[in-house]
């Protein structure tokens, strides 16, 4: 009798553990598989050092930056004896708007008009639409007719840069900027009368020649202090 108990015994033993073996060793299985896979996937340490780094993009130079901390701002406390390079002037930002009045009779024209101050400027202009009606001009408020950009820090300082060195120089019979053109606080407004002096603008491509009135805002208190701070940046002033 005990040793048919013992039998038993073993054969129920024998039985639990090759059960509890079974699913153990399916679930080991697929997990081994797994590690596998992720050796094969995964690179070696040689393969990475072997493989070349990629290089970082560079940020753009913003060579009018550097020119107004290491040049402008010396001969501003020289020119007008600052106690701190603090209270020396400098731009905010610069604005940029186009007026398309033929907009009320050809949309598409706003379009090309919003494409163009794009590329001009590297940002996405905003529409500016019409605050009142106006019967006349058959005008409705609300009504799309134009389009603006603001430019701030690093983008700002790169359109000035371009607007002095390469697109007014392409003015025909260019005799410089007038330097009359402040508002008493030392803010500079000027209107361009075409966009293809911007060398972004294809003439081939564009769908009409219009023009646009650009504004720099400066911390300048007076027109003289405006005027000396965009003079040493390189503004072009008529003599």
């Amino acid at each position: 009798m005990a040793d048919k108990k013992d039998t038993k015994k073993d054969t129920k033993g024998g039985a639990k553990n090759s059960a509890a073996a079974v699913p153990k060793k399916a679930a080991k299985a697929p997990a081994k598989a797994a590690k596998k896979d992720a050796k094969k996937a995964a690179p070696s340490a040689e393969a990475k050092a072997a493989a070349p780094a990629r290089p970082k993009e560079a940020a753009p130079a913003q060579r009018l930056r550097e020119k107004y901390l290491k040049t402008v701002v010396p001969a501003l406390i020289k020119e007008f004896s600052y106690s701190s390079s603090m209270q020396a002037p400098k731009i905010v930002k610069i604005v940029l708007n186009v007026g398309m009045g033929e907009a009320i009779t050809n949309a598409k024209a706003l379009d090309h008009a919003v494409d163009e101050l794009g590329r001009i400027t590297g940002q996405r202009p905003v529409v500016t639409r019409a605050k009142k009606s106006i019967a006349n001009y058959k005008l409705r408020e609300g009504m799309p007719i134009g389009c603006s950009v603001t430019l701030r820090r690093a983008r700002m300082y790169e359109f000035l840069d371009r607007l002095i060195s390469a697109a007014l120089p392409r003015i025909r019979d260019f005799k410089g900027v007038s330097p009359k053109s402040f508002d008493g606080r030392g803010n500079y407004s000027m209107g361009v009368k075409e966009q293809v002096i911007f060398p972004e603008i294809e003439i081939d491509k564009i769908d009409s020649i219009h023009g646009m009135d650009i504004a720099i805002v400066t911390t300048a208190k007076t027109d003289e202090e405006g005027r000396a701070l965009l003079g040493h940046f390189g503004m072009p002033f008529r003599k």
